[in-house]
C-alpha cells in the first residue's frame, strides 16, 4: 500500500474507510444499524483494471470486530478472465452478521468469484452499478469510485491479513 511508516498507512487506510462509510450511508441509511448491529465489518479500496481477456486488481483494508474492538488490516487481491476493457477504482464494504463469519474471514480469507459490472464515473459526474449482495452470513456492498469499466468475468479475489500492519 504505497510509502509510509505503519502508523501512517493505518491512518491512510481509517482514512478510506470513514469516507466510504460516510458515502454509503448517505446512499443508504439503513446500513448504519445494520454494521452497528453486526459482529463486525470490513472495508476495502480497490483498483481494478481489465484488459480484453484479463481481469487484476489489487487492495487494501481494515477488518473492524464490533465486539472486542479489534482491527485487522488486510490486503486483497483479484485476477480472472473474461470479456472487459477498462479500469475502476472501488470500495468494497462487507458486514459479518455473526463471530464465525467474521473469524473465518480473519483467519483463513475469502475467495470470491463471478463479476458482471458496469460503471462509467469521474468524479461526481457519471454513474455506476453497484451493488448489494448476500453471501452466507456476509451482506457485501460495492461502491465505484471512478472509473470507466465494462466488464463480464470470472475472477476471484482473496483476501489475507497485512503482516506489517497487524
Amino acid at each position: 500500500m504505497g510509502e509510509g511508516t505503519v502508523a501512517q498507512k493505518r491512518q491512510a487506510i481509517l482514512a478510506m474507510q470513514d469516507k466510504a462509510l460516510t458515502r454509503l450511508y448517505q446512499e443508504k441509511p439503513d446500513t448504519r444499524a445494520q454494521l452497528q448491529s453486526a459482529a463486525g465489518y470490513a472495508v476495502f479500496s480497490n483498483a481494478n483494471i481489465n484488459v480484453i481477456f484479463i481481469a487484476a486488481g489489487t487492495g487494501y483494508g481494515v477488518v473492524n470486530n464490533n465486539t472486542t474492538g479489534a482491527k485487522t488490516y488486510m490486503n486483497m487481491a483479484e485476477g480472472g478472465v473474461g470479456l472487459g476493457l477498462g479500469a475502476k477504482d472501488y470500495r468494497l464494504i462487507m458486514v459479518f452478521h455473526n463471530q464465525e463469519a467474521l473469524s473465518y474471514f480473519i483467519n483463513k480469507g475469502w475467495t470470491a468469484g463471478g463479476n458482471v459490472d458496469a460503471a462509467a464515473k469521474a468524479g461526481d459526474r457519471g454513474g455506476s452499478v453497484q451493488g448489494e449482495g448476500y453471501l452466507g452470513n456476509v451482506t457485501v456492498y460495492s461502491m465505484t469510485e471512478s472509473g470507466l469499466a465494462l466488464q463480464a468475468t470470472v475472477k476471484g479475489t482473496k483476501f489475507w491479513q497485512d503482516k506489517e500492519l497487524n
